[in-house]
Order: C-alpha cells, then sequence, then structure tokens
C-alpha cells in the first residue's frame, strides 16, 4: 500500500478492503510492520515485536472475522499473548513468557485482528506516563518532550503516529482515557465486566481494571467491543447486555440527551483554564447536535475516593511485589521493582483489613450515588485531564514516597479514577488542541452499561468536528 492509502483508512475500512481483496493481508501488514519499523526507534511505543509470526498467520490463511488482515497491538500489561514476555512493564516479569494466549487475545485472533507486538506500559500501570526502567519512556508524537500519558502510553503513541490504526489498552484508573487525551485519540472504557481482562482472571485491582482500546475512530472502538465483549467463565462481574451490536448503535438519529457539564475537580482540584474551555466548548458543540446541557456538580466525594484509590492501588500491588519476593529470597529487592513501587509496596503492608473494607465501601457508596445522578441526566461532560500533556518525567517513578506521589498524580487526573470504582463507562474524546498544539481531550461518562449512548454521542461530533482523516 502506498502511505497515502494507509493513512486515509481505520481499521474498519482496512478490512473493507481486504475483504474486496483491493489490497492483500500480506501487503497490509508489510505496511504495518514498516510504519513500526521506522517509527518506533524515535518513539518506543513498540517493546515486543512479532513480525515473523504475524507474516506466518497471514501465510496459513486468516479467520473469516470482521476484522481480518488488520494489524494489531497488545499492551504489554496482564496480557497474554503465547510466546512473548509478559513483562507488565516490570524487571521482575522480564522473563515471564505466557504458553496460550489468554482470551481477550483469543477474541481478538478469532475477528481476523494479526497480532505484531507489545506496548511499552509503566511498571505495573502504576504511572500516568510511559517510562519504565525497563523499556525506557514513549513520548509523545505531538511533542517528544511530552510524555504520551500512561499506562497504555505506548499503545496511544503508536496509533496517534500512524503505526495502525487501533490498539489495546487497560485501564484502572484512567489508562485508556489519559493517553487518549494526550495523544488526540478516542478512548472508551468500557462497564466493568463488559470485555474479559487480558490474563483470565475474573477481576483486577478490586474491579477498578477494565480492558479495550485506543483508536482514531469512533467506529473502530464500537467494532472492538463487538468482537470482545462477553463474560469468561467464572466472572465475578456483568454488564448488562445489550439489543443489536455497538457498531450498530452508531447509525439512526442521536437522541435528545440531557449532558451535564462539569469543569471542577471532584475533590478541588486546580484545572488548566485550557482544559475547562477545552469542556466547555464541547457543551456548546453537544447542544449544537440537539443535547440539552446544564452546569451541575455531581454528588461525588472526590476526597473518599482518593483515600480508597491509596488503599486498594497500594494492597493489591503489595500482594504482587511480596509474592514475587518470597520466590526470591536472595534477590534485592531494587534491582526487580523501581523505587515507587516499593513505595507502594511499603504503604500496601501497612493496610489494615478494616481499612480495606472501608474502602471498598466508599466505592460502592460511589457508585450509588452516581447511579442515582444518571437518573435525571444521560451524560456527564467533563475535562479528561487537569492540563494538557506534561513534560516527560514531570511525574517520575523514581520518586520513593508514595504518598507524596499519589497525591500528585491524583491532582492530574481528577475527573477519571471516579469511572473505575464505579464500574461505569467513559470516554476521551479529542476535541480540543492548545495553541501550540498539543491535543486535549473532554470526558463523557454515563450510567453503567450505557456504552452505546456514549458510542452514540461520540460519533456525532465526530460527524461535526472530525478530528482525523481516518474515517
Amino acid at each position: 500500500m502506498v502511505e497515502s492509502e494507509y493513512d486515509r483508512y481505520d481499521a474498519v475500512g482496512l478490512a473493507g478492503l481486504i475483504a474486496t481483496r483491493d489490497v492483500p493481508p500480506g501487503e497490509l501488514i508489510e505496511a504495518a510492520i514498516d510504519r513500526v519499523e521506522s517509527r518506533n526507534p524515535k518513539l518506543n511505543a513498540v517493546i515486543a515485536k512479532c513480525f515473523d509470526a504475524a507474516r506466518d498467520s497471514v501465510a496459513r490463511g486468516l479467520p473469516h472475522g470482521p476484522l481480518a488482515g488488520v494489524p494489531y497491538l497488545l499492551k504489554d500489561l496482564n496480557t497474554l499473548l503465547a510466546g512473548v514476555p509478559a513483562t507488565n512493564g516490570s524487571r521482575a516479569f522480564a522473563n515471564t513468557i505466557p504458553e496460550s494466549d489468554g482470551i481477550l487475545v483469543s477474541r481478538l485472533k478469532a475477528a481476523g485482528l494479526v497480532i505484531l507486538g507489545k506496548t511499552n506500559t509503566p511498571e505495573f500501570g502504576l504511572n500516568i506516563c510511559t517510562a519504565p526502567k525497563l523499556f525506557g519512556p514513549s513520548v509523545n508524537p505531538f511533542d517528544h518532550a511530552r510524555s504520551a500519558g500512561g499506562s497504555s502510553g505506548g499503545s496511544a503513541c503508536a496509533v496517534a503516529s500512524g503505526m495502525l490504526p487501533a490498539a489495546h489498552a487497560t485501564d484502572s484508573g484512567g489508562s485508556i482515557r489519559i493517553p487518549a487525551s494526550n495523544c488526540g485519540l478516542f478512548g472508551l472504557k468500557p462497564s466493568r465486566g463488559r470485555v474479559p481482562l487480558g490474563h483470565d482472571k475474573a477481576e483486577g485491582l478490586a474491579g477498578f481494571s477494565v480492558a479495550h482500546a485506543v483508536t482514531h475512530s469512533v467506529r473502530d472502538s464500537a467494532m472492538l467491543l463487538d468482537i470482545t465483549h462477553g463474560p469468561i467463565s467464572g466472572a465475578i462481574y456483568g454488564a448488562p447486555d445489550t439489543q443489536g451490536s455497538f457498531l450498530e448503535s452508531l447509525e439512526g438519529d442521536l437522541p435528545q440527551l440531557k449532558v451535564a457539564l462539569c469543569t471542577t475537580g471532584f475533590a478541588g482540584e486546580g484545572i488548566d483554564p485550557r482544559c475547562k474551555q477545552a469542556a466547555i466548548d464541547a457543551g456548546v458543540l453537544c447542544e449544537s447536535v440537539g443535547c440539552t446541557v446544564k452546569e451541575v456538580t455531581p454528588p461525588v466525594d472526590g476526597g473518599a475516593l482518593r483515600e480508597a484509590f491509596d488503599v486498594l492501588f497500594s494492597a493489591h500491588i503489595a500482594s504482587v511485589v511480596l509474592g514475587v519476593l518470597s520466590q526470591y529470597p536472595d534477590r534485592n529487592p531494587d534491582m526487580l521493582f523501581e523505587p515507587l513501587t516499593l513505595a507502594c509496596t511499603n504503604a500496601g503492608k501497612r493496610c489494615t483489613a478494616v481499612e480495606y473494607v472501608e474502602a471498598v465501601g466508599r466505592i460502592q457508596r460511589a457508585a450509588q450515588d452516581l447511579g442515582r445522578f444518571f437518573l435525571e441526566c444521560d451524560v456527564l461532560l467533563t475535562p479528561t485531564l487537569a492540563k494538557p500533556p506534561l513534560k516527560l518525567n514531570e511525574i517520575s517513578m523514581t520518586c520513593d514516597n508514595w504518598s507524596v506521589y499519589l497525591a500528585r498524580m491524583l491532582d492530574e487526573i481528577p475527573f477519571t479514577p471516579l469511572f473505575n470504582a464505579t464500574g461505569a463507562p467513559a470516554a476521551s474524546v479529542p476535541l480540543s488542541k492548545t495553541e501550540d498544539g498539543l491535543p486535549i481531550g473532554i470526558q463523557i461518562g454515563a450510567a453503567f452499561g450505557r456504552e452505546k449512548t456514549l458510542l452514540r454521542l461520540a460519533r456525532e461530533l465526530e460527524v461535526v468536528s472530525p478530528w482525523h482523516s481516518r474515517i
């Protein structure tokens, strides 16, 4: 494929070219490989390559799936791809190689996607910047001195730089939406239990963790949700069944949605005026497509959420790290884990069972409060982040004080963790830029199970205010 042709199409469009035999799948995969090889050295988005396996899968014949022949990348966090290291961005797992694919990866392959490799992520996804000691930083394609975001920074960097139209991502506190905002992409965090996690476990981080993708187009996100959603055996969470496909939900007239606009941090965090204005402008755009928009203060106890985030994350990280250290009692922890990870572990070790139960209670109350809030409106519209993309290493895991680090990080993401705590869906939509051309996303969230509401609204915004050429 000539370069201009590759840039014109999203994943659904590329699949259409292959289905009509306008482009051979082998040629498409080689175009994607060329992009990775030529662009990755400056960006450091892709940290594991399986090009030969990708070529072999095309040569053997691909499944007759809706995305047959389309190149794809997997985030290297809690996602099992047979024969490829599952490092989680950590030196402790650098040599951990799964023998089989996880269920999520199997569903992606069954749809015909061709896996080219894995993308960069901070150690255990603990940073909103992607710069693990194991692999080094992924930079923002719009400004190499700035962060692509985290923890799905490698995936967002790869997609935004044009290596491929979409990539796998995960989200435990905003990790799909943060890099989507930083890199000018659409990033949907599905409802809890909608999509299986990549390591086949029933739960991740007390239910905070979900898996999906970062994409250029809304329809790619909808299609990827269609091919991956559905519970696994032993699932402890389940999102409501939906009638019709997510892709089909993009068609038809946009309902007259009630949009609640909030530009104030849930715990009083400071918000950059440019991010506030992006949300206000998005509200005006929503009104232009028939929505009613009202500025509100949601019933969210941001301080309680920050406290719960602290306990739940540190306790879970401590469990992982202490489990590894028990297997290698003679190894120096500093040679296995980054300073922040060890500081987080120490904080988690101090948590009591009562504190953990109280933290779970806080997020359950938040879910109840948000559920009642969505009885009065359809969509909550906020900035995605408190600021435009940060400079590289502005938030660094070389910090050895968990409390200081966590407070600094949460100040940057006042709006995203709410939807992980409650399990409700939310998406970052790339509707604004700074005067220097850096992307600024706005977040739209809806009631549990209402991804179709978000997809339909995002698609309407995409039509009236296009953010890319891959339509």
